[in-house]
């Protein structure tokens, strides 16, 4: 669906010259050009002048002869890699020579052997195996005349052999005439062989074949041309027949194609060459015609050959005769053409003559070149396949066309208001058509052409046209056409077709990457550049608001596949390095990549983002090679090419959702319900677009919706969307009381949707609706009935229904969901003999609504009160039991049952406020004993009068209980203030510590001897207590000391046994992977890169949570030892903090014994002072001061081995840094200043 056109030329004159040929250098980057002439001896001349591409100045070179051959030289070639030439004498030999020109082969050129690759022959359907019948077996004997004896040559042919080489230089192919013999015609043999000059295969006899050669570069097909007619020799067919014929590398036909004669007659033109394309896809044919040269471009696609180009040789020259044509060897699109004293470079490009018409009056229309026809297929109506089409416009130039206007236009071009069509011919030759097509679907044809006007252009050489038309329709018209000047520059020249004039639109233009602006001042203004030559150049308009005009946006899409984007304002960015293909839709820019992905980009954040910011774009996956064809944003899709031919369309997404936006926006609801139907996207997308504008206008969305299917549709939709449930419920009772107001008997379906998918469901009022319709309209209860079952589960309405007590409709649902009778009638007859109210408890019971139940079962009498009690328990129901019966004389019996569950329950201290509640204070204070209140136990036996006796062993036990719970304190409380026994109070206390109040109460109650017997011993047994604990935080602390030292001199000296021994990364790695690609020098090397899935690798939770244990236990030799020692050390200052308060409280209590006590006393506070310091100084060995040290960054490839090593050495160092140092509390916080103030004999001048 792709077109050619030209997209520049330069030119080269060297005056006095007869160029001949020419040859293309890509190591020197420059172009040989050979020049001949006779001198006056009347021997040949040959000049050879160099001249780089395109603008550098030409000098003359010289050249020596490296040797000669008396009988001359046919034909040379050298290979595409320059490593071997090709020659072919004047007596018929085939010479392999290499670059220093050392003969590797010679054979004869005209040989009978067909060549190694010659077909296996059995004799089936030969000559000799068939039936003779009369003519006997003499017949069989008689030699077949050779297939070489009736082929004969064109009269065209230039006699002369060709040589040609495939693309990959393993293979060439000779084309030559068989030598002169008697007995047959001259012919024209295809020969094929290997780079050794071996003959492989020898083509089949082709008649009328002529000298055009040349071997496709992808190596598949080998060109020639044939003709047809009544000569000698000739093809059989048609008088005037010309065919472009292919063989295969082992000489086989393999099809063909007919040139189109169009205005070069019979036999007034030859086929002088044929040559390839670097990329093989343009097959370029010279032709010489009686009226001057020219070149036609053939491309192929579904095996149809498209005649897309055809360049006229200049008229300047002598006839408009080149003397030379041929590809550039690495450009694609470059042709280099001579005349016999000027040098033209051509350059082409890859176009899609596409409609460019904004929605609503896009047809997607698309116009592709065929020689004198364009296939005209409007994509929004129909999906033709090419070479097909909807309608073939066939072009018949005016007599008063300038001379020699070929029958191809050199290129074409849409209006971008409608389907008027711009062809241009490079004498300047225009036409206009107004495509007139049809956008509603009926007979006749969908195109109908009517050509507005034709005319020619002052200048020459034209090569590309726009063109505008107003949106009303006229005919009025502005051409703008680019052609190329005498001075050989571009010239653009702006036309403005009939009397009057348009001056509201503008032209761009763009060379090299420069874009410019032909505004309504006739001035050229540089606009936007892309900084790199683009093919194809694309304008949008992009609205600001809806006061301030539009402003241009440009796309830019180079031959290497960059695509940019800028504006006036803004500098270039890249959108993608590798698009192929781009087209716009709307404010969608819509682009294909080599990567075989389509890309989605809104127009609108492009030109307003920074440069420097990433829009994201929306994706899809494409086949392979697909290229974008066009864009219809009116039917949402885009119709893409695959490299085969064949055409695709599809319903992007993006495209489909920008397309709804627009209709949602428009209030064009149907519209966009139909569009996210058709193509199955979430119906919410309506209600989200804009919730309170939706809301608004949900009147005018029924109305256009109306069809029962399609709200039922939307409504299903609605309730499964992300609105809150408090809006979906809103929404959902609109629709309905709309639809109840208009008709409820036609939308009874919808409106039972609208009931069930509100949030919560209310199918109450649902089954309300049924029984309102049945008083109403009866014959449509069942299928109401049917539909709602459909909706919600059968057994889901038949048990709503019964619970809302109404039999008829149990039966109605029963019915209609054909649920069998003896499952339901026996225990429906069951109920209807029961009492009203313990009818709805059975019903509610077994409906498991326990709470309507119970409510139920209490409105049946007193008589069934004994059942409460039970369903109650059963059940659990003591709150809403407590609720109902608050105000009856069976409200303590309902309080003594939940008391006891709590007190089963052991909820003691609630239980005790239930028995209090129920006037049971025995079963309350054993609630509270439960529940260690004690002060609440006491105040309630006061109050009850308890016998002191019962107190006092009340209080024991309960002392006890708190003497278990270590709650000391209180226990000397209870057996001092209830119990009255101070020694056992003084035990409690100094089992909790609490030495002060011990001896408080010692002193208050006059009991001195208890002093001795009890606190004496108790103190010094504490401060052994706490001598203990020092010794083993000593030893604790030496040791994982000494342990974290050993390790960080080993993660300095010794890191790859540091970090190597427990590698958690090594977890994830697969177990195949090659071990032996590690090494303990990896970690410092390039390391090999995992592959992966290797690294996806998926950890159950099992896994982690041992991962997580490891990492906790700080085994010796793990990775994570050091970080578990550093917290060990955290928790040690704690636990030092905690015997630093111990020993504060104790040395008070030494210094007021004997002293002995005190010398305790002060040993005591040295031994936890000396520890204190110890642990100070280790504490700065742990946690040194921080340094300033930078970290050199190491250079790895993301995904390497290496590289996750680093960053899990990383993460264990933070995991270290992230444990800080804990503060240790200072001497004066905690030590008594009296022992510092009278320090021991013998202690002064110790530390």
């Amino acid at each position: 669906m792709r077109n050619i056109s030209l997209s520049g030329t330069w030119r080269v004159v060297i005056p006095g010259s007869n160029i001949t040929t020419t040859a293309v250098d890509i190591d020197r980057a420059c172009l040989w050009i050979a020049s001949e002439r006779l001198n006056a001896d009347a021997n040949i001349e040959v000049d050879i002048y160099k001249r780089g591409l395109p603008d550098d100045s030409y000098e003359i070179e010289d050249f020596e002869i490296i040797g000669s051959f008396e009988d001359g030289i046919q034909a040379a070639a050298w290979s595409p890699d320059d490593s071997l030439l090709i020659l072919i004498t004047g007596e018929g030999k085939l010479i392999v020579m290499t670059p220093t020109f050392d003969v590797l082969h010679e054979s004869a050129l005209h040989t009978n052997d067909f060549g190694e690759g010659a077909p296996i022959d059995v004799g089936w359907g030969s000559k000799q195996t068939q039936f003779h019948g009369s003519l006997g077996k003499a017949a069989a004997q008689t030699p077949s005349t050779s297939a070489l004896s009736s082929v004969g040559i064109s009269p065209d042919d230039d006699l002369l052999t060709r040589i040609s080489w495939r693309g990959d230089g393993t293979l060439f192919v000779v084309s030559a005439v068989s030598s002169v013999t008697s007995a047959t015609l001259r012919g024209r043999v295809l020969r094929i062989y290997n780079r050794d000059g071996v003959l492989q295969a020898t083509a089949e006899a082709v008649p009328g074949l002529e000298h055009p050669l040349s071997w496709r570069p992808s190596g598949n097909l080998i060109v020639g041309a044939q003709r047809f007619g009544t000569f000698p020799g000739g093809g059989k067919g048609r008088e005037g027949r010309h065919d472009i014929v292919f063989f295969e590398k082992n000489g086989l036909r393999h099809g063909e194609f007919a040139l189109r004669h169009g205005t070069l007659g019979k036999w007034g033109y030859k086929v002088k060459e044929v040559c390839w394309s670097a990329d093989s896809n343009i097959l370029l044919v010279w032709i010489e015609e009686n009226a001057g040269d020219t070149i036609q471009l053939w491309t192929t696609g579904n095996y149809h050959w498209y005649l897309k180009q055809e360049i006229a040789a200049p008229s300047a020259s002598e006839g408009g005769r080149y003397t030379s044509v041929t590809w550039h060897p690495e450009n694609p699109l470059q042709i280099l053409s001579t005349t016999k004293t000027e040098i033209i470079s051509q350059s082409c490009r890859w176009e899609t003559c596409a409609a460019t018409a904004r929605f609503p009056n896009d047809t997607g229309t698309v116009a592709v070149v065929d020689g004198s026809s364009i296939l005209l297929t409007p994509f929004r109506m129909q999906n033709v396949p090419p070479p097909m089409s909807s309608h073939r416009l066939t072009l018949r130039p005016s007599p008063s066309a300038p001379f020699r206007t070929l029958s191809t236009p050199c290129h074409l071009a849409f209006s971008p208001t409608e389907d008027t069509l711009a062809l241009l011919w490079e004498t300047g030759y225009v036409e206009l058509w107004n495509l007139h097509t049809r956008l509603e679907f009926g007979r006749g044809s969908i195109i109908t052409p009517d050509r507005l006007w034709s005319g020619s252009l002052p200048g020459e050489q034209f090569r590309e046209i726009s063109m505008w038309t107003k949106a009303s329709g006229s005919t009025i018209a502005r051409i703008a056409a680019l052609c190329f000047g005498r001075s050989g520059t571009d010239v653009l020249q702006v036309f403005e077709i009939e009397a009057e004039s348009i001056t509201d639109e503008t032209v761009v233009v763009h060379r090299n990457g420069k874009v410019h602006e032909y505004d309504s001042d006739k001035q050229l203004a540089l606009r936007v550049d892309f900084g790199m030559t683009c093919d194809v150049v694309r304008v949008i308009d992009i609205p600001q608001s809806l006061s301030s005009p539009a402003a241009p946006f440009f796309l830019g899409l180079t031959r290497s596949g960059i695509l940019s984007s800028a504006t006036p304002s803004s500098p270039p960015r890249t959108l993608g390095q590798n698009a192929n293909s781009i087209t716009v839709s709307g404010d969608l820019v819509v682009y294909t990549t080599l990567t075989h992905e389509a890309h989605f980009v809104p127009a609108s954040l492009l030109a307003i983002a920074d440069a420097g910011t990433d829009v994201s774009s929306e994706r899809r996956r494409v086949e392979r090679g697909s290229r974008i064809v066009t864009s219809i944003p009116s039917a949402m899709s885009l119709v893409l090419q695959m490299p085969r031919g064949n055409l695709e369309t599809v319903n992007p997404r993006p495209m489909i959702m920008a397309t709804i936006h627009v209709d949602v926006d428009a209030g064009n609801y149907r519209k966009a319900f139909l569009a996210c139907r058709k193509h199955r996207i979430d119906l919410n997308v309506i209600v989200d677009r804009d919730l309170k504008l939706f809301r608004d206008r949900l009147p005018s969305f029924v109305e256009q919706v109306r069809d029962v299917d399609y709200i039922n549709l939307f409504l299903t939709n609605l309730g499964q969307g992300s609105q809150p449930p408090e809006v979906i419920s809103e929404l959902c009772d609109a629709v309905r009381e709309r639809l109840e107001a208009w008709d409820m008997e036609k939308y009874i379906n919808s409106i039972l949707t609208a009931y069930v998918v509100k949030r919560p469901p209310d199918l109450e009022a649902g089954l309300r609706v049924l029984l309102q319709l049945r008083e109403r309209v009866p014959s449509a209860v069942e299928d109401a009935v049917k539909y709602i079952i459909f909706l919600v589960d059968a057994d889901t309405l038949f048990d709503l229904a019964l619970g809302m007590y109404d039999f008829s409709l149990v039966l109605l649902i029963a019915q209609h969901a054909q649920k069998d009778p003896r499952e339901y009638l026996p225990f429906l007859r069951e109920l209807r003999s029961l009492e009203k109210y313990y009818q709805r408890f059975r019903i509610d019971d077994h409906l498991k609504r326990y709470e309507s139940a119970l409510r139920n079962l209490s409105l049946a009498g007193p008589e069934h009160f004994d059942d409460v009690m039970v369903y109650v328990e059963k059940h659990q129901l003591y709150e809403t039991a407590l609720e109902i019966f608050s105000e009856t004389d069976q409200f303590r019996d309902i309080l003594n049952l939940y008391g006891e569950w709590l007190f089963e329950c052991r909820d003691f201290g609630q239980s005790a406020l239930v028995f209090i509640d129920a006037q049971q204070p025995q079963r309350a204070m054993l609630a509270y004993e439960k529940a260690h209140s004690w002060r609440e136990l006491f105040e309630l036996a006061q109050l009850q009068q308890v016998d002191h006796e019962v107190i006092v062993t009340m209080a024991y036990r309960v002392a006890e209980d708190l003497t278990s719970k270590k709650r000391y304190t209180e226990a000397g409380h209870v057996l001092l203030d209830y119990a009255e026994d101070v020694r056992e109070a003084v035990i409690a206390l100094v089992q909790g510590n609490q030495f002060s109040e011990a001896r408080r109460i010692i002193a208050l109650h006059g009991r001195p001897e208890i002093l001795e017997e009890i606190i004496d011993p108790a103190v010094l047994e504490a401060r052994s207590q706490i001598a203990e604990d020092l010794v083993e935080m000593h030893e604790q602390l030496q040791k994982q000391v000494a342990r974290l030292r050993d390790l960080r001199i080993k993660k300095v000296q010794e890191p790859e046994e540091f970090y190597g021994t427990e590698d958690f990364a090594v977890h994830n790695v697969d177990v195949m992977t090659d071990a032996s690609a590690f090494t303990a020098f990896t970690r410092y090397t390039t390391a090999p890169t995992i592959s992966a899935a290797s690294r996806t690798t998926k950890r159950t939770s099992r896994s982690k949570r041992k991962m997580e244990r490891k990492v906790g236990s700080g085994r010796k030799g793990t990775v994570d030892e050091e970080e578990y020692l550093l917290k060990s050390l955290t928790k040690l200052a704690g636990r030092l903090a905690t015997t630093q308060d111990d020993a504060a409280a104790l040395v008070p209590q030494l210094l007021r014994f004997t002293p002995a006590h005190r010398t305790a006393a002060r040993e005591l506070q040295n031994e936890v002072a000396a520890f204190s310091r110890e642990m100070a100084e280790a504490f700065d060995e742990v946690w040194p001061a921080p340094t300033e040290d930078a970290e050199t960054a190491v250079t790895e490839p993301p995904e390497s081995w290496a590289a996750r090593m680093a960053e899990r050495e990383k993460e264990h160092e933070r995991a270290v840094k992230a444990i800080t140092k804990p503060e240790l509390r200072t001497a004066d916080t905690w030590c008594t200043r009296l022992l510092d103030a009278t320090a021991a004999p013998g202690s002064a001048g110790k530390s």
